[in-house]
């Protein structure tokens, strides 16, 4: 099995879409005000210059918006091991964007792979440096994980099923990666003991939304807003860069989803 030790986190690359006036019609969960169009732009635009001031290369889409939800680039496909995968999002109002995000992600790696059976949605995988663990929730199935695996597999990763608590919607919602060896996590999904054999940093209560976080090279990126979290992760020696994502998170959207990050 491979392990090359920080390719979980070390990139050169990332894309994102713009996101459209129509994602006040996103998905979600609960109740609450719909994203703003225009703040969700700014915040957006934000977001991708962090990318292109470290320095990596930066592929932008444009918005698409007959589909709400598709400034969520992690949600349809998954870049690991130098290669891209086109999933099958378990939400109906998304299956129209595979057609589009694999010829996007045909012009950055010049062909794709696909999953053709079952349901997985991006949002449910955290690569490690030799692992893929992958959350079975409402958007993610035992069929649609076991077509990606042999992908995986044939990639250098092994594939570990988890199954998340009651309440998280998404596996990555509640966790994310640190560094080749640590997860930052709420407790609630930590207490399910999905992380056996990684280190584990908790998420201070009342800080749960916080645990949707992204390692890019040097960089813990953070949402503003939690101040023990980032106090947290900084006396563990974390360099760490805060972002607004208010908006996203009306819609059920955090960091993570709204770019692929990898390296060619």
């Amino acid at each position: 099995m491979t392990n090359i030790t920080g390719r979980s986190f070390r990139f050169t690359h990332a894309v994102s879409r713009s996101p459209g006036k129509s994602i006040s019609n996103g998905l979600r969960a609960g109740g609450g005000p719909n994203p703003n169009p225009e703040n969700f732009a700014r915040e957006h635009e934000a977001y991708v210059n962090f990318f292109k001031e470290t320095g990596a290369k930066v592929a932008l889409f444009p918005a698409l918006e007959a589909f709400p939800d598709s400034v969520f680039v992690e949600d349809p496909a998954l870049c690991a091991g130098g290669k891209a995968i086109i999933l099958r999002p378990g939400a109906e109002s998304r299956f129209g964007e595979a057609e589009p995000m694999t010829a996007a992600l045909t012009e950055v790696f010049g062909s794709v792979m696909s999953i053709e059976t079952g349901f997985v949605d991006g949002g449910d995988i955290l690569l490690t440096d030799s692992e893929a663990l992958i959350g079975i929730s409402e958007r993610t199935n035992d069929e649609g994980v076991a077509a990606l695996e042999p992908i995986l597999t044939e990639l250098g990763y092994k594939t570990r099923i988890v199954h998340t608590p009651e309440g998280v919607l998404h596996f990555k919602s509640d966790c994310g990666l640190l560094d080749s060896e640590t997860v930052f996590s709420t407790s609630l999904l930590a207490s399910s003991g999905c992380f056996e054999g990684n280190k584990v940093i908790t998420a201070p209560d009342g800080e749960e939304a916080a645990a949707n976080l992204i390692r890019f090279n040097d960089f813990v990126i953070m949402r503003t807003g939690f101040p023990k979290t980032e106090a947290l992760l900084k006396s563990h020696g974390y360099q760490v860069k805060t972002l607004s994502c208010d908006e996203a998170a009306k819609v059920d959207g955090g960091l993570s989803c709204m770019s692929l990050r990898f390296s060619l």
